[in-house]
């Protein structure tokens, strides 16, 4: 009698089990769903994004998405404009990012570069890092050129592949890892951006040439140029790239423009190993 009690008290338990580990699981998706839109709404910057391009970019159903989004707004992490009714990334982020200051060490190694080489050419000067699918514009110093091309904010992404900057942050990858990219990202593109046949080409020019040029930036009339950053082990750990007019980036002046940011990269390269042995060494 005995023996089958204790046999149903262990089918007990491994139902038990399984229920758990399907609740854990679903918790599992929808914490990945949420950081899912919020990546998408930084898609959309400071303008954000409205609620049919959320259900586009995610491929989830409406419903799904407006809880999710009801969910960040509760939370601080997402805000909806009450002009427009667009989506976009609440303060709560920036204010939890501030308690890891240090986690991006390539800013902190290019900010004096990054403001010389603005001071230097007279132009934007903005440093970006991949950041899984997307670039993401980390730092931006402007010239003195009294037409300031500012193309994106900072803490702006974009999917890699739509500016420059990710351009170039794919053209440095190995060619099977850059065309996966390039396979999924040709559903995230935005309608008025670039086609994907576009940006494979762009990045076949910036693999064969060591950077990125734009002759057509992402405002009217202005191009963009970016080069790759190297850490201390001489992976690329960010791209720097200058946007400006157009007669300013024009063919002609590439060689004189390339070196100038090839300078300077060497120069965030370099503090950036100092920092990275400096994190390193025992304490």
């Amino acid at each position: 009698m005995k023996r089958p009690a204790r046999q149903a008290a262990g089918a007990g338990d491994q139902v038990d089990n399984a229920q758990e580990e399907d609740q854990q699981s679903g918790s599992v998706r929808v914490i990945a769903r949420a950081f899912d839109v919020l990546r998408i709404l930084a898609l959309g910057g400071e303008r954000g994004m409205r609620l049919t391009d959320v259900v586009a970019y995610s491929r989830l159903s409406r419903p799904t998405v407006h809880r999710i989004l009801q969910a960040l707004i509760a939370e601080g992490v997402g805000e909806q404009d009450p002009d427009t009714r667009f989506y976009r990334v609440g303060p709560e982020i920036s204010l939890l990012g501030l308690s890891r200051p240090a986690q991006l060490p390539v800013r902190t190694a290019a900010e004096p570069y990054l403001a010389a080489l603005a001071d230097e050419l007279g132009d934007t000067a903005y440093l970006a890092i991949r950041a899984g699918l997307d670039s993401v514009a980390i730092d931006r110093k402007t010239g003195s050129y009294p037409i300031k091309v500012l193309a994106f904010d900072v803490g702006m992404r974009r999917p890699l592949g739509v500016g420059i900057a990710g351009v170039l942050l794919l053209a440095m990858l190995p060619p099977e890892e850059s065309e996966r990219i390039c396979t999924i990202n040709a559903a995230r593109l935005p309608a008025d951006g670039p086609s994907m046949a576009t940006i494979r080409q762009r990045v076949d020019a910036a693999r064969r040439n060591g950077y990125a040029y734009a002759e057509v930036g992402v405002l009217q009339s202005t191009r963009a140029l970016a080069i790759p950053v190297f850490d201390g082990d001489g992976k690329v750990a960010a791209a720097l790239t200058v946007a400006a007019m157009a007669e300013r980036l024009a063919e002609p002046e590439l060689p004189r423009l390339v070196e100038a940011m090839r300078g300077k990269a060497a120069l965030i390269t370099r503090r950036l190993a100092e920092l990275q042995r400096g994190h390193a060494r025992p304490r």
